[in-house]
């Protein structure tokens, strides 16, 4: 079983495999559960990544965080392109923070954020009703649909 606190119980998920899920009505702003790892540099980062390890999170300039643990239950959460938290760095550590009031029961997601590169390996499935159907930061979300569009 999946460790869970009193804001956040994991179980299966619609979106993908596992999810994390509101056990109670949660305020925009809280901060519902650290994303803990090993800290590690960006040469060991693309080697993670070259073996397909998702669960990597940028730090700063020289630092990535390797969320790929048992002791991180952060990495269970899904991502959406409708999110209802954001990760946050504060103080050196990463927070995934409520944007919004969640219900009770809702699925706990966040934009993962990942870039352009290769993004057609990476579906999204989270339905939300503007889908962009891969997962990408939002500040790609037009570029995809443009690319989409072109190749319809």
């Amino acid at each position: 079983m999946i460790a869970h606190n009193r804001f956040v119980e994991f179980r299966l998920s619609p979106v993908h495999g596992t999810g994390g899920f509101a056990t109670c009505a949660i305020p925009a702003g809280t901060r519902l559960i650290e994303y803990v790892g090993e800290k590690i540099d960006k040469n060991e980062s693309l080697r993670r990544c070259a073996r397909n390890n998702s669960a990597l999170f940028y730090l700063d300039e020289t630092w990535d965080l390797d969320g790929n643990l048992e002791s991180n239950p952060g990495r269970w959460l899904n991502h959406s392109c409708a999110p209802n938290c954001q990760p946050e760095r504060i103080a050196g550590r990463i927070w995934i923070v409520a944007k919004r009031l969640i219900a009770a029961g809702e699925e706990i997601t966040f934009n993962y954020g990942y870039d352009l590169q290769d993004y057609q390996e990476h579906p999204c499935r989270c339905g939300a009703p503007d889908c962009v159907g891969f997962i990408v930061a939002e500040e790609f979300f037009d570029c995809v649909r443009r690319r989409l569009s072109w190749e319809s």
